[in-house]
């Protein structure tokens, strides 16, 4: 096959040159050339087959149909001509013309502006499924960020990250995503940084600190300078990992590919060979009639169909995973992660929501109700993270007043409530006004913020990172479809590690490991007989063991640059239960390919020997090679059409 100029450097496109301008062009323009030698040719037939006129013979009838073949055959000729000149001879353009061409040459000229139309209405049908996929692999980037407001003549503008230069002011609101990374000029600022690090606790931030892109802003309005520009940041990497997203081809591509290129000029020689041999063995030889065999032989050979129908599988299995929120970064991970055996997950952001939710609520002389209406009354006074968490994952009866609130840093709040003196904090901060409170709760896993009133301990409130709701019910359905294996790898305490393992019937699970920690455990993995290992994971910390694992799978909604540059498959709606889809979208895009495989080489053989024997028609050869290509796509498309839930 060629060497083609390509947009997108797909395997489609290695296929069908004819279509990598179609972009740029209106569905008029890009259909009129094909319809109007359909009517052409329609016309042609009609006056040929059922109206016995005089006027449409010798040279008018030759023009006619010659100006229907020129708006579909000149972009064929022009490019078997280029791949001539290059050195290329044996490609599909150069088979088509010479099929075509000799075709007129004998006279048969319906046929050899059909044969023409219909590669080219096959093609036109190829870029239309390549342009989907293309765009809905595009389609994942953006919900990713892509405004900046940057300071500018007195005043905050919008404008693209890659249009803010190194050392000009950028403002975040809350819930936002920093866009650049910078340094932070607002006095302080709470991250959700569990994407970049690992961890689920927001990350306090103070003036004159590095604040990286991808952390959300948690609350309030903040400043920061940036440090880099947007072409040097991780977003720009993925946005262009995804425009190749196909140049990692699957084996079974790269046999094709090579098989063509033995193919082609084997069929070109055998056509000849169809026609002289003949000549010597065969009585009463008419050379027209074993043309024709040589012409139908040519163009049933064409590897057109195979050559496209393959690619245009695994483009099938890419876009139906995008349109699902997978990105696979390449035909050959469609392939391997349907051979996986061994899944290794990370738990915070991959198991879990990576925000804390209110678990427990225990109380020392007072009603729960009465406990919870002096809690959130001082905590509504604080935009901690903790705090809001408390606020909504609870409910307060009654609106106590609330007076000379202050932040003990590190240590939680202080204040008066209803005329009570309030500590709402960590251990730390009741020991430092010497309230004592069992020991017990020094042993409890999740994050505890304890209460004290008027120097009397009242009670606690524990809080976790909060498991994904179908976290549970998606580990279960991998273990029943084949994987044998799951194992739970983190940075966080060994307790809440296991505790978590524990509530999803992982039985392997280690914590408090570093990033090379982890990676030694997948390595460990991969050295056992049989063993295919996929990795799960988010931040930063993971993308080491993302990389060395067999197929690397990232959490992209709200997973670290880092990690989704260096995985092999991205996940972007955060959800365990996409893992299992990617496996039965690969199974059946595997499927699709070898369906392809077989429908085009058992129709070219039957006809072949068909066209061999005199037994078959131009017409017969056109479905052989564009109609089966025609069955490929729409055999590929269809994996865009199923229901994967």
């Amino acid at each position: 096959m060629p060497n083609k100029k390509i947009v997108l450097e797909a395997e489609a496109h290695d296929a069908c040159e004819m279509c990598e301008s179609s972009s740029t062009k209106s569905k008029f323009n890009i259909y009129a050339p094909a319809l109007f030698s359909f009517l052409m040719l329609a016309i042609g037939l009609i006056i040929d087959n059922f109206l016995n006129t005089s006027f449409f013979r010798g040279w008018f009838r030759i023009g006619w149909y010659v100006l229907a073949y020129m708006p579909v055959g000149y972009p064929v000729l022009m490019l078997g001509i280029k791949n001539i000149l290059k050195g290329n001879f044996f490609t599909e353009f150069f088979l088509m013309s010479i099929a075509t061409f000799g075709a007129f040459a004998i006279g048969e000229y319906p046929e050899g502006v059909a044969v023409m139309l219909f590669y080219a209405v096959g093609e036109l049908f190829q870029g239309s499924a390549v342009k989907n996929a293309k765009s809905n692999i595009k389609a994942l980037l953006d919900v990713r960020p892509n405004i900046a407001s940057v300071w500018r003549d007195n005043n905050y503008i919008q404008v693209h990250p890659d249009k803010v230069n190194v050392g000009e002011k950028i403002q975040i609101k809350s819930g936002e995503k920093i866009p650049l990374d910078g340094i932070l000029l607002s006095d302080k600022a709470e991250l959700n940084t569990a994407a970049l690090t690992g961890e689920s606790k927001p990350q306090t931030i103070r003036k004159g600190e590095t604040v990286l892109s991808g952390s959300i802003n948690l609350n309030g309005v903040i400043e920061a300078e940036a440090t880099k520009i947007f072409k040097e940041s991780t977003v720009a990497r993925i946005i262009e990992l995804v425009q190749n997203a196909s140049s990692r081809k699957a084996k079974t591509e790269l046999f094709i590919r090579k098989f063509a290129k033995v193919y082609t000029p084997f069929v070109v020689i055998s056509a000849t060979l169809l026609v002289l041999i003949p000549y010597f063995i065969v009585e009463n030889y008419v050379f027209s009639d074993w043309l024709y065999r040589a012409l139908i032989f040519l163009v049933v050979s064409c590897p057109c169909a195979l050559v496209i129908s393959v690619p245009l599988g695994y483009f099938g299995g890419l876009g139906a995973a995008s349109k699902n929120g997978i990105l696979f970064k390449g035909a050959s991970y469609l392939d391997e992660i349907t051979k996986i055996n061994t899944l290794v997950m990370d738990k915070t952001g991959t198991v879990t929501k990576g925000v804390f939710a209110v678990q427990e609520i225990e109380t020392n002389g007072l009603e729960k109700q009465e406990f919870l209406n002096y809690l959130i009354a001082l905590e509504k006074k604080s935009t901690h993270p903790i705090a809001r968490a408390i606020v909504e994952g609870t409910s307060t009866t009654q609106s106590f007043s609330v007076e000379k609130v202050r932040e003990v840093s590190g240590k939680g709040l202080a204040g008066t409530v209803n005329g009570k003196k309030l500590l709402v904090g960590n251990a730390e901060l009741l020991e430092q006004h010497k309230v004592d409170f069992p020991d017990i709760i020094r042993n409890i896993v999740d994050t505890v913020v304890l209460v004290a009133i008027d120097g009397k301990y009242a009670g606690y409130v524990s809080l976790a990172d909060e498991l994904k709701e179908s976290a549970k019910k998606s580990i279960l359905e991998l273990k029943k479809y084949g994987i044998n294996k799951i194992v739970m790898l983190s940075g966080d305490k060994d307790s809440i590690t296991q505790k978590v393992a524990k509530d999803l019937e992982i039985i392997e699970a280690k914590g408090a490991l570093l990033p090379e920690d982890k990676l030694n455990e997948v390595e460990e993995l991969k050295k056992q007989l049989g063993r295919k290992v996929a990795f799960v994971g988010d931040g930063i910390n993971d993308a080491p063991v993302l990389a060395v694992s067999d197929v690397g799978i990232a959490m992209g909604g709200l997973g670290s640059d880092v990690a989704i540059v260096t995985a092999d498959v991205v996940i972007q709606t955060d959800q365990l239960s996409k893992i299992l889809m990617g496996i039965k979208i690969g199974k059946s895009t595997r499927n699709v390919v070898w369906q392809n495989i077989a429908l085009a080489f058992g129709v070219k053989a039957v006809v072949l020997i068909m066209g061999a024997v005199g037994m078959a028609t131009m017409w017969e050869a056109v479905f052989a090679d564009v109609g089966v290509a025609f069955l490929a796509i729409l055999n590929a498309i269809r994996l865009q059409k199923m229901n994967w839930d």
